[in-house]
């Protein structure tokens, strides 16, 4: 049995990720409302819920794609509401979009090391090794440039290790690849990374069920190995709930229900309630 993630920060009060009183959507019209999430240091939470539910409104407007009407997003203690996407990008904020954006003409290794040479350093706190920096704080010049291309090469023999289907692709064009393929290299793009918050929409999406069941527990492995949190949406609720610490069931742009994976496992009565917007009893 897994143990239940932990938080390495003093007194264990520090979250990865805390979203409070969210309300986001288009134009100023709110498809979320007074949302409330927590995702803590090493965590993997499902965001549930039926079609329009405003799941990837959430997630978008946590990664920096959509401004907040109001509340907040906070990433590490810090608030990041309306912060640009790419500026979190460098703070250690992946996104895996519904759709995969993938560039048709890179291949799959250029994929990864364009990603992993802007990735966090070192292990799950994101700091810096020595090897990364001279004695003076600056890069190292050759010496600098030279760690940067050791630490990507290790980067990406970790993410072919995980993904070791990739590893036969690595020269062919992201625009040649069968569906499969082309979602693993988007969730390896944003593993190499070494994210600290890795957001995924929909990973499954158009996928076989044999590919499903092989790509999902990758998020697990992420947090597991990592040290990344991770918040990802998925229809396929059973496979979520079998790889996820805890969950939560939006519905018309509100939770509805929460709480461990294995509790709403053992209670699907009340989670089909919740899909249909029903209020447990």
């Amino acid at each position: 049995m897994r143990a239940p993630a932990t938080d390495p920060s003093p007194g264990g009060t520090g979250h990865a990720l805390v979203v409070r009183d969210l309300s986001a959507g288009y134009r100023g019209v709110p498809v979320v409302r007074e949302l409330n999430l927590e995702v803590r240091p090493g965590e993997v939470v499902a965001l549930l819920g039926p079609n329009g539910a405003g799941k990837t409104t959430t997630l978008e407007t946590i990664a920096g794609l959509n401004h907040p009407i109001s509340g907040t997003v906070e990433l590490s203690g810090e608030k990041i509401g309306g912060t640009p996407a790419y500026q979190l990008a460098g703070r250690g904020l992946a996104l895996v979009p519904e759709g995969r954006a993938l560039f048709p003409g890179l291949t799959v290794r250029e994929h990864l090391r364009l990603a992993g040479g802007r990735g966090r350093r070192g292990g799950p706190s994101g700091r810096d090794g020595p090897s990364g920096r001279d004695g003076r704080g600056g890069q190292g010049g050759q010496g600098g440039q030279s760690a940067r291309a050791r630490r990507a090469s290790t980067r990406e023999d970790e993410l072919l290790e995980m993904l070791p289907e990739l590893r036969k692709c690595l020269g062919r064009k992201a625009g040649l690849l069968s569906g499969g393929e082309q979602q693993m290299l988007a969730v390896g793009r944003a593993l190499v990374t070494r994210p600290r918050l890795l957001l995924v929409d929909e990973m499954s999406l158009g996928l076989a069920p044999v590919i499903v069941e092989r790509l999902i527990p990758i998020l697990r492995r992420a947090a597991d190995e990592l040290g990344s949190s991770v918040l990802f949406v998925e229809q396929h609720v059973a496979l979520a709930l079998e790889v996820a610490d805890r969950a939560y069931v939006l519905t018309h742009g509100r939770i509805g229900l929460e709480g461990p994976a294995a509790e709403l496992r053992e209670r699907r009565e009340l989670l089909a309630a919740s899909y249909l917007g029903e209020t447990a009893a």
